[in-house]
């Protein structure tokens, strides 16, 4: 068996969230990618903003179905795994590659590690509720970020000593790719430090419904501060299929945005709007607020500080708008609270539980 580590991921986020584990692996890591996110700017620019080497395999599985992406990831990672072993599969979060490589891993015998374990939304409408749960179970090591998914796994049957708290990577990713200077971001979108709102939307339950985007799209235009809001491709897709295009014209849509330039935005800005898992994260670094519009959240920690969670109606402008009428208050009290996701070495911490595990 060889010395090396096998490192899956697929997608933006993994790639963000692993980066410090592959950093921290150094000529351990063999990083394979699964191509679930297939365009470049999801993929090849993280992959230089981080200095990371190039993938050693590409598996290209991107547009495809959920089911077709975790099948073909399984049987390639397997066949991978198979003709050249690996020491240990290092996973990360709840993509269709989190659970296919998982799936490799235990098909070959090959000892799995689970980062971001142990977060639930307990809504089983999400299919990354599935992913991760199927994920934990076949773990034998689970690095879970805080308190709170230690004992969603400890509630969920998983030994304890199978378990470590390490924090999450998000934290040094933040840290790592945060521009200092930030000022030519916000010329470029025509903004001022706390004198805008910053928007994302791309989840089934919000954009695959015309009543439902409709009013998200009334409540972000009628806020007191303009609204930048990067059109993930879905939702734009959708603002078009349902004749939505005028609920556009009193808010700043623009193309995508990198990591970096959304970091940037991010935190400069008076407060987020989102549906988005890892913002909610990134704000617990950035120190800004966000409104979580969904049903559920899996990152209970933040809430109540960082966080609110509401679903689509009134309630955004009524948060929002007190949050802007308290605006430089709230962002001094926010400054003080520390992030529950560690203090930046949860990368650290995983590769020593990792060795820990390799070594007994």
């Amino acid at each position: 068996m060889t010395n090396s580590i096998v490192v899956a991921l697929g997608t933006r986020p993994e790639i963000i969230k692993l980066a410090p584990i592959i950093a921290e692996l150094g000529d351990r890591a063999r990083v394979v990618h699964t191509g679930q996110h297939y365009d470049e700017k999801l993929s090849k620019v993280f992959f230089d903003a981080f200095g990371l080497p190039e993938p050693a395999y590409r598996l290209a599985i991107g547009g495809e179905t959920r089911a077709t992406q975790i099948g073909e990831a399984t049987s390639r990672l397997g066949e991978h795994l198979a003709a050249e072993p690996a020491r240990a599969v290092v996973v990360q979060g709840d993509t269709n590659t989190t659970v296919g490589a998982a799936l490799a891993a235990n098909a070959t015998g090959t000892p799995l590690v689970h980062i971001e374990a142990g977060l639930r939304s307990f809504d089983r409408a999400m299919p990354e509720e599935h992913n991760r749960i199927v994920t934990d179970v076949l773990s034998d090591l689970l690095c879970a970020p805080t308190e709170v998914s230690r004992k969603n796994l400890l509630e969920s049957g998983i030994p304890a000593d199978r378990i470590t708290v390490t924090g999450n990577t998000v934290v040094e990713a933040v840290e790592t790719l945060l521009p200092r200077d930030r000022d030519g971001f916000l010329a470029k979108h025509d903004v001022e430090p706390a004198g805008y709102l910053l928007a994302t939307f791309h989840r089934p339950e919000n954009v695959d419904d015309p009543a439902t985007l409709r009013v998200i799209l009334e409540e972000l235009a009628a806020l007191p501060l303009p609204t930048v809001l990067p059109m993930h491709p879905r939702t734009r897709a959708r603002v078009e299929s349902f004749g939505l295009g005028d609920q556009l014209a009193r808010l700043r849509v623009v193309e995508p945005v990198g990591f970096q330039e959304f970091l940037a935005l991010s935190a400069e800005c008076a407060a987020v709007v989102s549906d988005s898992g890892g913002v909610q994260e990134e704000v617990s670094v950035l120190k800004r607020p966000v409104l979580v519009v969904r049903r559920s959240t899996e990152r209970p920690e933040v809430l109540g500080t960082f966080a609110e969670r509401v679903l689509p109606g009134p309630d955004i402008g009524r948060i929002v708008g007190g949050w802007i009428d308290q605006l430089p208050e709230l962002h001094a009290r926010l400054a003080e609270i520390p992030s529950p996701y560690g203090s930046g070495d949860a990368a650290a911490r995983s590769v020593v539980a990792i060795d820990e595990m390799l070594a007994g």
